[in-house]
């Protein structure tokens, strides 16, 4: 019985991944058209690399390194890892494509490409200094206290000066199952407030990036979780 029971939860978790990479394809589709439209159809070496499109790369939009990012209207920009976020120190491009669901497409409905200065980006972390970020890094990969102590911890840090006080905000990534990571993310409004003021934030008709539309929907049904 146990071994049946081991089976069909590997069959669980094979199943969860694979929907999880069905509706997460918008992402990798829009980032594709990104690269192919306007860097020349450049593919990464790795996806941990710090840039995915490289400076070297940009031969027609200000010679910038550039990040693409995908991330459903109204809701905040996942940016990855907090320490190499916040190790930044380069003028970057970040394009971000905003979708929303329509029945089983997803459909981008606004494309924003700030340039942002490291000047600009050590502004929406401050107070939060480096080694504010290390100190919470290590509180949550300590492996001594219970998972529930170690996210009570590590939110009462994330709820309090500085990062409490800082535009950026940090997610630490705590589970039973070993993952201890040190997320950021900026929240929707905070991105355009602070990265493109001025700039209407409302859904767009027909979204374009350096003045080409982007071609369609993509057919990817709503995330289900399963348990």
């Amino acid at each position: 019985m146990s071994r049946l029971l081991r089976l069909f939860a590997v069959l669980v978790t094979v199943a969860a991944a694979a929907n999880a990479q069905e509706v997460q394809s918008h992402g990798l589709v829009f980032e594709k058209w990104v690269r192919d439209t306007f860097f020349n159809g450049y593919k990464p070496a790795s996806y941990s690399q710090r840039w995915e499109i490289p400076a070297i790369e940009n031969h027609d939009h200000g010679g910038l390194p550039v990040n693409p990012k995908t991330v459903k209207y109204g809701t905040a920009i996942d940016l990855g890892d907090a320490r190499r976020q916040y190790e930044i120190d380069e003028p970057f491009l970040l394009v971000v494509g905003f979708w929303s669901q329509a029945g089983d497409a997803k459909r981008i409905v606004s494309i924003a490409a700030p340039a942002i200065t490291p000047e600009a980006w050590r502004q929406l972390w401050a107070p939060i200094t480096y080694a504010d970020l290390l100190k919470l890094d290590a509180l949550i990969k300590d492996t001594g206290p219970s998972v529930e102590e170690l996210r009570r911890l590590a939110l009462k840090m994330k709820n309090s000066p500085p990062f409490s006080q800082a535009v950026m905000q940090v997610n630490p990534k705590i589970d039973p199952h070993g993952q201890r990571r040190l997320q950021c993310s900026l929240r929707f409004a905070d991105f355009f407030r602070h990265l493109l003021p001025g700039v209407d934030p409302q859904p767009e008709t027909r979204p374009t990036l350096f003045g080409v539309e982007y071609p369609g929907p993509l057919a990817s049904p709503p995330r289900t979780i399963t348990k």
